[in-house]
Order: structure tokens, then sequence, then C-alpha cells
């Protein structure tokens, strides 16, 4: 009787191995992210960190560099993966990277991102619906901020993608001689929009979602998205660029992983992981607006992602699930 006890305690913990094992497939291993020095990028990636945490893996801190350098770091490999690549505004860094032959775009950890032009409500109500109406001196001067008689667009960072489209479009759409693109720190480009806007003077900037700028100034109530006169894109791309009835002149886009494809097949439970995370816009929204808000500091996003999991707990666990289920 002993021996038998002794030997069915043996099978058992033998048995029980491979599952306690398997706990933590990514036991071993350093995960090498990517990002931009964004602070309303961190909460997804840290949600991402968390979980390939509780996966046993170490997560090595994150290089910060623009959109285009993270994808050129990825492809040379300096780096595992990033969570901050559109799908279709990014294409052409992701291409010139080394494309499909050296990184993956894995899942869709993001989806409904919108991108465009707006102004404020009186000058739609005005008449100011389409950006092609700017091509009127008379239109564009009623957005002049520094005297010159062009319209001065708040718009996109160089080396973030946005830049090419807009870029693009000035010169499509024939409106080089009546609108200035203004370009540096975004965000102290849109405070100064913001700040004019307070004042009760005509804006037209740039902007994206998800992002806090549009919880400072609501589409539909206090700005609204301009049209274009016609979809067109740089370097021959394409997609969705229609929204709610309005050709907004960007892809219609979803935002997700791209992680090297070596880093992929030899790490399954990451691999699956990346398949299947998932963030509502709104959510990432909400956030961001709590970082405008003030609550912008290292613990106080680690509390936000905290909470984020706690509200979204079964849906967290199944990743997790179905990650150590593929490292078998």
């Amino acid at each position: 009787m002993k021996h038998f006890t002794i030997a069915s305690a043996l099978a058992l913990s033998l048995a029980a191995t491979p599952l306690l094992a398997n706990e933590k497939p990514g036991e071993g291993v350093t995960v090498r992210p990517v990002m931009a020095p964004a602070l309303e990028e961190i909460f997804q990636h840290r949600v991402l960190f968390r979980a390939l945490e509780d996966l046993g893996y170490t997560v090595a801190d994150p290089q910060e560099v623009e959109y285009q350098t993270i994808h050129l770091a990825v492809g040379a490999g300096d780096g595992d993966f990033t969570a901050v690549s559109w799908r279709t505004l990014h294409d052409a860094f992701y291409q010139e990277s080394g494309g499909d032959a050296v990184m993956t775009k894995v899942g869709s950890l993001i989806d409904g991102a919108l991108q465009g032009y707006l102004v404020d409500k009186a000058s739609y109500e005005a008449g100011i619906q389409n950006l092609g109406d700017l091509k009127d001196p008379a239109n564009a001067a009623k957005f002049d901020a520094d005297g010159d008689g062009k319209a001065d667009l708040a718009g996109c960072a160089p080396g973030w993608g946005c830049e090419r489209v807009i870029e693009h479009q000035l010169t499509e759409f024939g409106l080089r001689d009546t609108i200035t693109h203004n370009q540096g720190a975004y965000n102290a480009i849109i405070a100064d929009t913001i700040a004019r806007h307070q004042g009760g003077e005509p804006i037209l900037y740039y902007t994206w979602t998800p992002y806090w700028v549009s919880g400072a100034m609501v589409p539909g109530q206090d700005v609204e998205w301009l049209s274009v006169p016609y979809s067109s894109l740089p370097d021959g791309a394409t997609g969705v660029t229609s929204f709610d009835g309005k050709e907004l002149g960007f892809a219609v886009d979803s935002i997700g992983v791209v992680a090297r494809n070596d880093f992929l097949s030899e790490n399954p439970a990451a691999a699956k992981l990346f398949e299947l995370a998932k963030i509502d816009i709104n959510d990432i929204s909400a956030q961001n607006k709590k970082i405008a808000d003030g609550e912008d500091s290292s613990d106080a996003i680690d509390g936000h992602v905290a909470e984020w999991i706690a509200a979204h707990q079964a849906e967290y666990d199944s990743w997790l699930e179905a990650a150590r289920a593929a490292a078998n």
C-alpha cells in the first residue's frame, strides 16, 4: 500500500510538471519593446507588458524613438516588437524596414482609429466644410494666425507618417499657396490652437483618435471634421478613407503589434498574446484624458493599467490561457 502511494504521488507529480512549467512559458526570455516618446501610448504598451510578465517574460526598458525609426529598429533586430504601428498610415515605414521578410503585423490591438482635418464649429457652419474650400484666399485668410494671409494648419510632427499624407494632399489639392503646414512639437502647437479656440478665433488643425484632443474640443460640438476633395494617399496607398458620410482623406485605420518573425517563431506564447489582445478605442481615449487632466506620472499610468485589467479580467485571463496553450 505504501509502495502504491509513493508511485501514485510520483506519477501525479510528473503529470503536473508540464502544466506548472507552462504557467510561465516565457521564463528566461527578455523582450525588447520599441515605442514612441508619447505619454498617450504608454498605457496600451504596459497592458501588454503586464501580460508578458504574467507569462514569465522579462520586459526590457523600452527604446523610445519616432515612428519611422521604430519600424527600422524592429526590422534591423534592435528590438522585438512595438504596439503602435498603424496598419495603413505606417505601411511605408514597415515596407522600407524589411516588411514581411523580417516582421509581421500581428493582430489588431485598437480598431477604428481616425485622422483628419478639423475647424471650429462656427467656421464650419459658415461654409468651410471641405479642405478644398481653403484654396480660396479669402477663406484661407480667416485661419491666418501670423499675419501672412495664409491659413495656419496645426499639423503633424515630422517622422510620424501623417506628415507624408498632409504634405501630399497640400500639393495634390493645390493648397500650397493658401495653407501653411505648421510642424514641430504637436502638444505645443495644439495647446496654442486650443487657446485660440477658447478665445473665439477660427482654428484649423490635424488630429487623430484615440487622443485627448477630441475630449478637449469635441467633434460635433466644438469642432467639425472637414471633408477633402477626393481620396488621395501618398505612395499609391489605398484604404477606406470615408467615415460617417465624409471623405476624411486618411485611412480609417487599426493600430497593432509589429514583431520580428524570429521572435514570434521562438515565442509562440507571445505571438498568441499579440494576436488576441484588444483594447477598445474609447478606453484609450478615456485614459488619455486622465493624462491630460494631470494623471501623467509613471505610477499613475500603472494604476490605469491595473484598473483596466481588473475591469476586463475575464478577457485578459483568456489571452493568457490561449498564450499558455500555444506554448505546448
